[in-house]
């Protein structure tokens, strides 16, 4: 069964671009557009998609809350926001509100595939780069002292073994890797993962990283 792919942008551009790149790829089919965040729910509603491409920069209803609002809904598909990596606090902002991960808009297509099919599997798309990146972010604001002590509290109800899977989590790996380095079967490595999602209250993978993150350098 091919994964469903809404594609929402201002940019007709973009979006045509998109979806011919895309209609040559196996096991993806994109199944509609929205021109706006305004759009988006309608656009769920119609296409019932299994992941959505979301710009971050949209002239009425950004790619921000449109990510809360899909969030928000029963059944709510993965979120990718598109971007092009100018403004650092917005894709932040943009993974807090449940995105599960973000793409160049210049990212090659094979990536793009491997991203959507990343997402859709329930893993994120958080590479070491753009983990040390977010870690810059956050470390570098005004109320950076105030969240680590937040982070670190939540952080402290982990058991030892979710506390290393946690850890590599926030360091951007999948979790294949985690399961080779911490010497476990991937499907433990998802059992801890789910674990975590419950204990720390988050709801995807990529919000933990950032919980990580944001508890400091320091934090190990």
């Amino acid at each position: 069964m091919s994964i469903r792919v809404v594609l929402v942008d201002d940019d007709a551009l973009v979006r045509s671009g998109l979806k011919m790149m895309l209609s040559g790829a196996e096991g993806i089919e994109v199944v509609g557009e929205a021109d706006d965040g305004r759009g988006v729910l309608a656009a769920l509603d119609r296409h019932r998609p299994d992941v959505v491409l979301m710009d971050i920069r949209m002239p009425q209803v950004d790619g921000i809350e449109a990510t809360r609002l899909v969030r928000e809904q029963p059944d709510a598909p993965a979120v990718v926001v598109l971007t092009t990596f100018d403004a650092d606090e917005l894709v932040l902002r943009a993974l807090q509100a449940g995105a599960a991960g973000f793409l160049l808009k210049d990212t090659p297509p094979a990536e793009i595939v491997r991203a959507i099919e990343t997402v859709h599997a329930g893993d994120a798309m958080l590479s070491p780069t753009v983990a040390r990146r977010l870690i810059s972010l956050v470390a570098g604001d005004g109320e950076a002292a105030a969240r680590a002590d937040r982070a670190r509290t939540r952080l402290e109800l982990l058991s030892a073994r979710e506390h290393e899977v946690a850890l590599a989590v926030g360091e951007g790996r999948a979790n294949a890797e985690i399961a080779t380095e911490l010497h476990m079967s991937v499907a433990t490595v998802k059992a801890h993962v789910s674990k975590l999602l419950s204990k720390l209250g988050v709801e995807n993978r990529v919000q933990i990283a950032l919980l990580v993150q944001s508890a400091g350098k320091d934090y190990n």
